[in-house]
């Protein structure tokens, strides 16, 4: 096999494919990245026996043929080269990098080895733009548990019915939600739950003009996008019932800026660690909401934020990296503080027509 190919869409595409790469397994060729020199195309392929990726560039192919080879030190002598053509001649036991000035000789690994790429019979696939795809994605991932005790937790929950697009992730302790008015296609409906950090890899992919298509099999989800197909587990189990949790109503509603909120918070929080709460004091009277932080041994800081508030007077504290978190998520540049109790959840909520929602459960005030 011998190909040649500019070393930026090399190094591009070794990124998309190097999230199959497995790290930690006993066999040698899980931690590989097979190539495959066809026509006018370079074919690349990972996977760690959960995920499998498969990518298509553009190459000048000199001899057709098949390799394997170590994608971690594959990869990190891509990115050293300078930027220019790149060849790569490669037999059974060993490949020839070159570029410019250097060269590069490395053992390969046997082909033959190499896992074939899944094939799966797919049913029910919703294909949506990119862009809005990824800001969704966004906007919620970051939200899944971490607790590998509760696999479902850790899953992205999308959800496609009646015209509308969704995406909900819960740790227990926050839950966001975002939804958007698509047109799928002619699903009528579709859900499952897909895990957040794969979630994010998605997000990631290099901005695209194409429609990224998710398709289910049975425990499978089949997502392409452009060149890129991706075959991974789907997590299996019932998403809990987050609608529950959503409050009819607020005692107290607070319309704020989303910059001049978060500064405040991210400057109170100087007096903490990651686990102090940040204690939000709404006056209706006033119209102002006081942000204010206070360790032992530390020290305290306090900040006045102006708002447009209706209802109640209210206190209430959050720990401050949720509440951050959920302030990124907003697109636009005010936010709703909508609060029922100091002991009850409060929800954060993009102004309209942005459809996005972060509920936090509160912290205790001592």
């Amino acid at each position: 096999m011998k190909f040649s190919i500019n070393k930026g869409e090399l190094q591009n595409a070794l990124a998309v494919v190097s999230k199959g790469i497995s790290t930690r397994s006993t066999l040698p060729s899980l931690a590989g990245v097979y190539l495959k020199a066809q026509g006018n195309q370079l074919t690349l392929e990972t996977t760690n026996l959960d995920l499998s990726i498969r990518h298509t560039v553009m190459a000048l192919v000199e001899e057709e043929g098949t390799a394997l080879l170590p994608g971690k030190l594959f990869g990190d002598i891509v990115k050293s080269l300078p930027d220019a053509s790149v060849t790569v001649s490669a037999t059974h036991e060993e490949a020839y990098i070159t570029c410019d000035k250097s060269s590069f000789a490395i053992q390969a690994l046997n082909p033959d080895d190499f896992p074939g790429f899944p094939h799966v019979q797919t049913s029910q696939e919703i294909s949506v733009e990119f862009p809005m795809f990824s800001s969704m994605v966004k906007k919620v991932a970051r939200n899944v548990s971490r607790d590998e005790s509760r696999p479902i937790l850790t899953g992205v929950l999308v959800n496609y019915e009646n015209g509308r697009l969704r995406m909900v992730a819960t740790d227990s302790y926050r839950l966001a939600i975002t939804d958007v008015a698509v047109q799928a296609g002619e699903v009528e409906d579709f859900e499952c739950v897909i895990a957040g950090g794969f979630m994010l890899d998605l997000a990631g992919l290099p901005k695209t003009e194409d429609p990224i298509t998710l398709a289910l099999a049975e425990n499978q989800i089949l997502v392409r996008c452009g060149e890129t197909v991706f075959v991974n587990r789907r997590i299996e189990g019932q998403y809990p019932p987050y609608q529950k949790l959503l409050p009819d109503g607020y005692s107290t509603r607070a319309r704020l800026q989303v910059s001049d909120l978060a500064a405040s918070i991210k400057r109170a929080s100087l007096m903490g660690n990651s686990s102090s709460p940040v204690r939000f004091d709404l006056n209706a009277a006033s119209q102002t909401l006081q942000v204010s932080a206070m360790t032992q041994d530390v020290g305290s800081a306090k900040e006045i934020v102006s708002a447009s508030i209706e209802g109640d007077d209210m206190e209430i504290a959050f720990n401050f990296a949720y509440a951050l978190e959920g302030l990124a998520g907003v697109g636009g540049d005010e936010v709703y503080l909508e609060l029922q109790s100091s002991t009850k959840p409060g929800i954060l909520r993009a102004i309209e027509p942005e459809n996005y929602l972060f509920l936090i459960m509160p912290v205790r005030i001592p």
